[in-house]
């Protein structure tokens, strides 16, 4: 009902002094890691928070679920409708397909050596059956640049314009993810060499920043998740537009997660010039304090305040439900729709800007 500005009292009507949005988007997560949360030490840079998690990730399969439990509830009391979460197991399946929350299932391939691609596919190919067995929406996807072989980016592809599947990516999360493929030397080429005891010798470095190397390596026409993008650059938008339609290329932001690890945040500014498809992700809680998409609209609008709040809403919800393909039902407050509808309180409602104090409580 529109009023036109004319509020009268009308049964069954609640009024609220606030701003009413659809439910959130969260375009990137990794429930499974959720034990992981308040382990690892902030600003490590990207080879040490990989060797941590190489490390440290695995724990009895119990504290791993329960954790994972606990934190789709987190998500759903935070508004959060939908869910671009990454699997390298089958641990949080059986949480995702019986949770309020929907999920989307991109099944983590990882192999940097040509010779395990044979077995880290068949692997990847396992869980994505068992995914999709179990009612979930699933693709197989890269994990990073840095940790797939072009061998197992082909099978990747193959299966990818097979299923007409979305696929997703770490991206240029780091300088020294650049590193490795401009100079083949840096603190991510030690770790694979050194930490995964991988031996080397296959690969020669491009000269090119790592997006630029691999991006011929995915299928123009499938929908491609971007994730970080931290150290993406105008040149690298220039590879990607010449590479591949913008139309079904989304640019993923997690910006606590960025802060977290690397201390820096993506040229946002840069994105909005070149009109990019943007969305919002919390990554895991092993490089985040909360699952939220409302603190990362938060840390967004502190380091740039000149974005306006509806810009940023469309970036958590809309952006976010045409990249994971559930528009029909989420991402808009529309007749026929079920988005779920939060709303955020503790906002400056004359600028109509978020503060620190702004909160988000789920209506629907």
């Amino acid at each position: 009902i529109d009023t036109g500005g004319n509020l009268t009292e009308m049964a069954s009507v609640e009024f609220y002094n606030a701003v009413l949005v659809p439910g959130f988007i969260n375009s990137h997560c990794h429930l499974e890691l959720s034990h992981l949360r308040n382990v690892f030490p902030e600003k490590t840079k990207m080879a040490g928070f990989l060797k941590r998690i190489w490390q440290l990730r695995a724990a009895e399969e119990n504290i791993i679920i329960e954790a994972a439990r606990k934190a789709d509830l987190e998500m759903w009391k935070n508004g959060i409708s939908a869910v671009g979460d990454v699997s390298n197991n089958n641990l949080t399946f059986k949480i995702k397909s019986s949770s309020k929350i929907h999920y989307y299932t991109f099944i983590e391939s990882l192999g940097f050596s040509p010779d395990r691609a044979d077995k880290a596919f068949d692997w990847s190919m396992n869980y994505f059956v068992e995914a999709r067995n179990a009612g979930l929406d699933a693709s197989v996807v890269p994990h990073a640049p840095y940790s797939i072989s072009k061998k197992l980016f082909d099978k990747i592809y193959a299966l990818a314009v097979k299923e007409n599947s979305i696929l997703t990516m770490h991206s240029q999360e780091s300088l020294q993810e650049d590193e490795l493929f401009r100079l083949g030397s840096g603190p991510i080429f030690k770790h694979l060499k050194e930490n995964l005891q991988l031996d080397l010798s296959f690969f020669t470095p491009t000269g090119k920043s790592s997006i630029a190397t691999i991006l011929g390596w995915l299928p123009a026409e499938n929908q491609l998740l971007l994730v970080h993008n931290t150290c993406t650059g105008e040149k690298d938008i220039e590879t990607i537009q010449q590479e591949r339609s913008l139309k079904n290329t989304w640019f993923v932001l997690c910006p606590n997660s960025n802060l977290y690890i690397d201390d820096r945040l993506p040229d946002i500014n840069l994105f909005r010039r070149h009109q990019l498809n943007i969305c919002l992700g919390t990554d895991s809680l092993s490089s985040n304090k909360q699952l939220s998409i409302l603190e990362e609209i938060k840390t967004i609008s502190s380091h740039f305040p000149q974005i306006p709040f509806t810009e940023l809403m469309t970036w958590a919800t809309c952006n976010g439900a045409k990249a994971i393909k559930i528009s029909d039902w989420a991402g808009t407050i529309e007749k026929g729709k079920k988005p779920g509808i939060n709303l955020i309180v503790g906002m400056d409602l004359h600028k109509l800007q978020v503060t620190p104090e702004s909160k988000v409580r789920k209506l629907i």
